[in-house]
């Protein structure tokens, strides 16, 4: 029969098999991934750092973001817009973003551009000149873009407040673009040493997607990056603080005026594809896609459709982090329903999957949605490189990343209801309220 996506569950199963992207590396180090698209004739350039804001050292959070926004400052051989105009005038486009375990920069552009694009990618890898007027005033956009982004977003602040809360350890209990009172101290030198201490050949991956093949653009890279030398210091092995064993549950409540909707947030700590043992990580896909990957979820038909005290619930799972990685839970809760409410409905759903196991017809629906999902996903290029980058700057291998459809397809309901009893207790949770707080009235004569 067909299932939601018009096609037959066992053709959508069987079609999410990828063909193996083609690699190789340079003698100083720089590994690259190849992934033919021959559809149209464009190409997509990407290039991962192993470097986040989980790297940052002790008092400079938000400097991997900084960085980020300064490697469009220019170099000593192409000047500020230079980069950016050429590939404007060919009809492309670049962007870049940070994360906690990787920084990347890509652009999008016709094939013949590639060469091209490929020689100003390597010429910032090492040839950045920032100038203290450009430092600064990049600085003055990261607060205002903190400000728009955390500080005046009530929902953003909870988040922030959450992470801080659940890693009592780890970096990744930090936002990305860091604490204010460390970015207002970040300057030229803090840049310029956390630059040439990562970005390096020996630290990078590129990944290109699109009309191109790897015997055809290997001599275009070597020309680009081979002359680049290696840095030295790069660790073998990237080593940050680990989290002991949870030993409470924990709530954080945020009350801002500007709050329209509360909201309610629980979030697991959970092994990662990385470190979770063999096997694991699929299941918890598995796992938080039965729980609130859609309307029919189980959070979702329990709270927003039998019970009605809910208008939204969802769950996710983050696989893609070095180390630790989260599973989430959302709800919105309906005018008049209180928190407690939505909580012991949250754990009476969490304790039925963990004492029985889910209808066999439920999980196989779930692994049919996280299966097209990908299979989606590699019509879009940009999506296809971030899908191989993300998860290559976490530490796993090609292979591992090829063999994830497999994974899901073995995820059984036994599994999953072991995982539901082992990751989501309390113990290792953070439950975050988003509430309205009163605007204060003025005394009376005043």
């Amino acid at each position: 029969m067909p299932n939601q996506y018009g096609a037959h569950e066992g053709s959508v199963l069987a079609q999410a098999r990828w063909k193996r992207p083609d690699s190789f590396a340079l003698q100083n180090g720089l590994e690259v991934v190849v992934i033919p698209d021959h559809r149209t004739p464009v190409v997509t350039q990407t290039i991962w750092y192993k470097v986040g804001c989980a790297d940052e050292p002790s008092g400079k959070s938000g400097l991997a973001h900084f960085l980020e926004h300064l490697m469009f400052k220019g170099t000593s051989k192409h000047p500020p817009g230079e980069f950016a105009q050429a590939l404007l005038r060919v009809g492309g486009y670049q962007n870049a973003f940070t994360g906690t375990d990787c920084t990347s920069y890509f652009q999008q552009m016709p094939r013949e551009q590639l060469g091209k694009m490929l020689e100003f990618e390597a010429d910032r890898m090492t040839n950045l000149v920032l100038k203290d007027q450009d430092v600064l005033s990049e600085r003055d956009v990261v607060l205002e873009e903190l400000n728009m982004g955390v500080a005046n977003n009530p929902g953003a602040r909870l988040i922030e407040q959450m992470l801080a809360a659940l890693y009592l350890n780890h970096p990744y209990g930090r936002l990305i673009i860091g604490w204010r009172h460390e970015i207002e101290k970040l300057g030229r030198e803090d840049a310029l040493g956390f630059y040439k201490r990562f970005y390096a050949p020996n630290n990078a991956i590129l990944i290109v997607a699109g009309d191109v093949e790897a015997g055809a653009i290997r001599p275009l890279v070597q020309t680009s990056f081979g002359g680049i030398p290696p840095q030295p210091r790069i660790p073998a092995e990237r080593l940050r603080p680990q989290e002991p064993t949870p030993a409470a549950p924990r709530t954080v409540t945020l009350a801002d005026p500007r709050v329209e909707q509360p909201v309610l947030h629980r979030y697991y700590l959970v092994p990662s594809a990385r470190t979770a043992v063999a096997g694991e990580s699929p299941v918890l896909d598995v796992l938080a896609q039965l729980m609130g990957g859609g309307i029919n979820s189980y959070l979702y038909r329990a709270l927003v459709i039998d019970k009605k005290i809910a208008s939204g619930a969802s769950a996710s799972y983050e696989p893609t982090a070095l180390d630790s990685s989260l599973l989430t839970v959302s709800v919105t809760p309906e005018p008049g329903i209180e928190f407690e409410q939505i909580e012991n409905a949250i754990d009476g759903v969490i304790a039925g999957i963990a004492q029985d196991p889910a209808r066999t017809e439920d999980i196989e629906l779930v692994k049919t949605r996280l299966l097209a999902q990908a299979i989606y996903a590699q019509d879009d290029q940009v999506k296809l490189a971030a899908w191989y980058g993300s998860r290559l700057t976490a530490g796993l291998s090609i292979d591992e990343i090829l063999g994830w459809p497999d994974g899901i397809r073995q995820v059984s309901a036994a599994q999953v209801l072991a995982a539901a009893g082992k990751w989501l207790d309390k113990k290792r949770s953070v439950t975050g309220y988003l509430v309205k707080e009163p605007t204060q009235r003025r005394a009376e004569g005043r």
